[in-house]
């Protein structure tokens, strides 16, 4: 190789070597540097060499506007503005709006078509195929001072029907169907499980939203109590038996319970953003929301913990799901097994080829007539025949122990899932008795402290009490009635947390 060739087959390597490392001036320059990326005419961003950045900009590390990203608002439920809501009235908004629902649905569709797809090995494969050809060709030919042209062409086709079909593989397809619809079964467990989680979660939105409205309505309550207060305070102060200190102090109480309603609405607001966000659609939606039914709660609501359990066990998704794939996993190995088992099988072939040759030459001494040759044949083949695996290197005996791994993983995993849906299930029930407990204690504190606060303003009116006691009681009686409140709410949770953990919250919690 002289020394030009080898100048440029370095080159050649030169630049070869280059075209990977070249793409690095799409990323940023420096960790330090701000990233101004190329973009289209619309704003969407694009590969290619970024602009020049300018890291004192105030918006150097801001990405560019693409609409197309943030895509179109999706349209709210068509709601009516002046209708209350109700619990169940809003799960049934979630199920139809929920992206959630939507993504288990499909993941049942496809694990239905993977079943189908897996019971096509029952059935034959039939192929058809039509193949072309032409070839052409000349020729010139000189002998004693006489030439002769010769030319030639071929053009047919093939076409042929194929036919494969496997007759008996001793219940190797059978457990692949099987193991696909466990799958299936595992899929559409899931949906359901999905829509049972959006349950539990709209649901402690709900009662959440339900309990900041509550608290809102105390702290509007409770800032009434405080201008009462304030007002006998000024009214004393009026009259020369009071303070200016205790006018002070009355003032101080009436800011605090108006920065009080203030943090209370704000909490009720965002109570609301969550549970529109939990229904799945947008937060910005104006919606009424129902309150809860009074009634009588306590700890004989709830019934005994093992037969929970034992109803449990037999009902919950995750179990339900755990036992599936179990049965999958048997599937598998009775297929891995067949794996070494002969197999037989039909095969059939039909097809037909046809062809012309034409043949022609010009005119000269002793030249031949054009001639053309035309020809036709049909085939047909039918095979039966059984295939006996011999050697394959230890790989079915390797896919033989992992089907056997996975049976025993899937078993131990099934009684993982039922220790622990025991624990949750346990775990709920100690909180739904221990809210409901509770509630009596809780709404029994909250009368008390009313007469408290009562007897303490009318004995501050009438002089005999202190601005400290009056202050005191109006603040332990907005306590009692917020404890009132959350313990109500945190036993509606805690039921609806018990349900789900018993695999029975199917509908709105009653």
């Amino acid at each position: 190789m002289s020394a030009r060739d080898t100048l440029a087959l370095v080159s050649i390597l030169g630049l070869l070597s280059g075209c990977a490392t070249s793409s690095l001036n799409l990323a940023p320059a420096a960790p330090d540097v701000p990233w101004t990326p190329a973009t289209a005419s619309d704003g969407e961003i694009v590969a290619g060499t970024p602009a020049p950045a300018d890291a004192l900009r105030s918006e150097a590390y801001v990405l560019p506007s693409n609409p197309k990203a943030a895509g179109e608002a999706p349209l709210p439920p068509d709601l009516n503005s002046s209708h209350s809501y109700t619990l169940a009235e809003l799960i049934d908004i979630a199920q139809s709006h929920n992206p959630l629902t939507r993504v288990a649905w499909q993941k049942a569709r496809d694990a239905a078509l993977a079943t189908g797809i897996a019971k096509t090995a029952y059935l034959p494969s039939l192929t058809a195929s039509v193949v072309g050809a032409y070839q052409t060709g000349s020729n010139r030919v000189t002998a004693y001072g006489a030439q002769e042209s010769l030319n030639g062409s071929l053009h047919g086709s093939i076409s042929a029907v194929s036919l494969q079909w496997l007759l008996f593989d001793f219940g190797e397809r059978a457990a692949v169907v099987a193991a696909a619809e466990q799958v299936s079964v595992i899929a559409n467990i899931g949906f359901t499980a999905a829509h049972q989680q959006l349950i539990y979660q709209v649901a402690l939105a709900y009662y959440a939203h339900i309990a900041a409205q509550a608290r809102l309505a105390t702290a509007k309550k409770a800032l009434q109590n405080a201008k009462e207060v304030q007002a006998a305070a000024e009214a004393r102060r009026a009259r020369g038996v009071g303070t200016i200190v205790e006018v002070a102090q009355a003032r101080q109480a009436t800011a605090q319970a108006e920065l009080n309603q203030v943090q209370a609405r704000g909490q009720a607001q965002d109570s609301q953003v969550a549970l529109l966000t939990a229904m799945g659609i947008s937060p910005l939606t104006q919606i009424k929301v129902a309150g809860v039914e009074q009634r009588n709660l306590s700890a004989a609501l709830t019934g005994p913990v093992d037969q929970i359990v034992q109803e449990a066990l037999a009902r919950r998704p995750d179990v339900l799901s755990a036992y599936a794939a179990h049965e999958a996993s048997l599937a598998r190995l009775r297929a891995a097994k067949a794996e070494f088992m002969p197999k037989f099988f039909l095969s059939a072939t039909g097809s037909y080829a046809s062809n012309t040759l034409d043949v022609s030459t010009l005119p000269g001494p002793g030249s031949a007539p054009t001639f053309n040759l035309p020809g036709a044949h049909f085939g047909a083949t039918v095979l039966l025949g059984v295939t006996v695996p011999i050697y394959d290197g230890g790989l079915r005996r390797a896919q033989e122990a992992q089907a056997r791994a996975d049976v025993a993983r899937t078993d131990a995993r099934l009684e993982e899932i039922r220790d622990e849906a025991t624990q949750e299930i346990v775990g709920a029930a100690n909180r739904l008795r221990t809210s409901l407990s509770a509630i009596e204690a809780a709404d029994a504190l909250a009368s008390a402290a009313q007469i408290t606060f009562d007897a303490a303003l009318d004995a501050y009116r009438n002089g005999v009490g202190s601005i400290t006691d009056t202050t005191r009681a109006e603040i332990a009686l907005l306590e009692a009635q917020n404890a009132s409140t959350d313990t109500h709410s945190a036993a509606l949770s805690s039921a609806a947390m018990l349900a789900l953990a018993a695999g029975t919250l199917g509908t709105a919690p009653e």
